[in-house]
């Protein structure tokens, strides 16, 4: 599918030090944030109490959220569990507070808002070592996915190639989070979800114009290393911008319909694939050209001619 009329001759890369003081900009900017403000992180790293109530009748969460906030608990999180009467509460930990009477509190608020028809069916409490594990294991599992990825990309291309991608995605993902320490956004494990996906989606455009660039070297004789990956981010810049332009249509109906539970999420996915369709354009392909790749990088390894039928 063709976005343009006719084909566009935009030069990317004369702008690829501009491009560099840009991103290097956003990333100075996330680390300070994360360092000196860290994360907003949700229950799910910190620990904390879940709390599941029954109503009478289907409620509205945003008047659970209303009465909660109204006891000092604007922090918890709401969502329906299973159907529009069963609530599911999520409660920060409290530092030199017993969760149980936290849990006890939280209850009484919400029974006295709607007369006591609501029923308490459980309990439970998140200690602060799951929250622990679970960071240190999500940290662990994009350490790992960018592993696997400049493996693969070495060996499917070239090890500058591998380099670039790699470079690409952790511009990627520290902008992303960095964006989320500095609004302070609440970072629970479907923001994680998020990121790992943000690895994936902004991965599979990368190797596109890798791709490109890769079959553009071995068939255009005459042309400079910076004029054909040119060529080749233009030739594939419909399919990138029509790709990231329909899948940010859905993910923004999500973000302004999916509900306050899913906003985290659906947010992750806007900021990393806008960063990320950013990156696979200037960022990978930037970071090509300032490792020296060459026509001869990617030419295939021709075969020695049998010599009295000796290879």
């Amino acid at each position: 599918m063709k976005l343009f009329a006719k084909p566009t001759r935009i030069a990317f890369m004369a702008k690829r030090y501009h491009a560099v003081i840009f991103s290097g900009t956003l990333i100075l900017v996330s680390l300070v944030s994360f360092f000196v403000r860290g994360l907003a992180l949700g229950i799910d790293f910190t620990g904390g109490t879940v709390i599941e109530v029954g109503y009478a009748q289907p409620v509205d969460l945003s008047q659970v959220r209303a009465t909660l906030k109204g006891a000092g608990f604007g922090d918890a999180t709401v969502q329906h569990f299973g159907t529009p009467r069963d609530v599911l509460i999520r409660l920060a930990p409290r530092e030199g507070e017993d969760s149980a009477k936290l849990s006890d509190h939280a209850f009484a608020a919400l029974k006295e808002a709607v007369g006591g028809k609501v029923e308490l069916r459980r309990v439970e409490f998140v200690g602060p070592q799951v929250g622990d594990e679970l960071t240190e294991d999500g940290g662990l599992a994009i350490l790992y996915s960018l592993i696997g990825i400049l493996i693969y990309v070495a060996m499917r291309f070239e090890y500058r190639f591998a380099m670039g991608s790699v470079i690409a995605l952790i511009h990627d993902v520290i902008i992303t989070v960095g964006f989320f320490s500095l609004f302070q956004i609440q970072f629970d494990l479907t923001v994680l979800a998020a990121v790992l996906a943000v690895i994936g989606y902004s991965l599979n455009d990368t190797i596109v114009v890798f791709d490109r660039i890769r079959e553009n070297f071995r068939k255009v004789r005459k042309g400079t290393v910076i004029s054909i990956i040119d060529q080749s981010i233009n030739e594939t810049l419909s399919r990138t911008l029509v790709t990231s332009g329909t899948t940010l249509l859905v993910l923004i109906a999500l973000f302004l319909l999916g509900g306050e539970i899913i906003h985290g999420f659906a947010l992750a996915l806007i900021l990393g694939i806008v960063v990320g369709t950013y990156s696979s354009i200037y960022v990978a392909s930037t970071a090509v050209v300032m490792l020296g790749v060459s026509r001869s990088d990617l030419m295939p390894v021709k075969k020695e001619k049998e010599v009295d039928g000796m290879p």
